[in-house]
């Protein structure tokens, strides 16, 4: 029997999850399992997709459905509930449960580089990533700020980052898209002059491996991170998931 697996989003020809599978099923002689790209233009295709794909055990969803994907789920891991965004969704004979793997990834790939002195973090962006990105750095103990365009009463403006922001705010994470191939020039409108030595930046981005964001940060002796390691630790999360019935 065929076992069928995919990722749902809007323009998502660049997507990791495609290549990272398919090589994966690949290296472990998993011939009767496929993944493909479901690119859809609104999130109510899921219903035909889930219809009319047969033998589909579980997809991935990426931007921008993480949030909108909920009114179609029968259940919803705890984890994820507390978040509010969801990345992963398995097929079961109930309807479809969704899940966070995300907060696996993000969590364990900035842990190993974090220091003593990284007790606050900025994160730029406030879709489904970002709420994942909050939920890990609350659980490693740090204090978060959310920046978007627009100041709101639970987010600041870009406009109101300045020097003493930034001195407290030694982690900064790039969750928006900006910087992605192929707008590689562009980078979030925070004030790199006051990044130092002692911060740490993490992009989500993966592609290309050094963002403009990262560059800027670098160049003032930051420590910079992409998002490659979390994607990686995500899908397997996501595979466990999709394979282990007890989740």
């Amino acid at each position: 029997m065929s076992r069928k697996f995919g990722l749902l989003g809007r323009n998502i020809s660049y997507s990791f999850s495609k290549g990272y599978f398919t090589e994966k099923f690949k290296s472990l002689g998993l011939k009767d399992h496929s993944y493909v790209n479901f690119d859809v233009p609104k999130i109510e295709d899921i219903k035909e997709i889930v219809k009319n794909t047969h033998d589909l055990v579980g997809f991935n969803i990426t931007i921008p459905y993480k949030e909108a994907i909920l009114p179609y789920l029968s259940q919803v891991d705890p984890k994820a509930k507390a978040i509010g965004a969801i990345n992963v969704v398995k097929v079961q004979e109930n309807g479809l449960k969704g899940y966070n793997t995300d907060v696996i990834g993000f969590e364990r790939s900035i842990a190993p580089h974090l220091k003593s002195r990284h007790q606050k973090a900025l994160i730029l962006g406030t879709g489904g990533a970002s709420k994942a990105v909050e939920f890990a750095l609350n659980s490693l103990g740090l204090t978060c700020q959310k920046v978007s365009r627009t100041a709101a009463e639970d987010k600041w403006s870009y406009e109101q980052l300045n020097k003493e922001v930034i001195a407290q705010y030694k982690v900064i994470v790039n969750c928006t898209p900006l910087g992605t191939f192929p707008n590689v020039e562009d980078k979030p409108a925070i004030p790199y002059q006051y990044i130092t030595a002692d911060h740490l930046v993490y992009d989500l981005i993966y592609n290309p491996e050094t963002t403009s964001f990262m560059k800027h940060a670098q160049e003032k002796g930051a420590t910079a991170v992409n998002g490659h390691q979390m994607l990686k630790l995500q899908a397997e999360a996501a595979w466990e998931i999709w394979n282990v019935d007890t989740r």
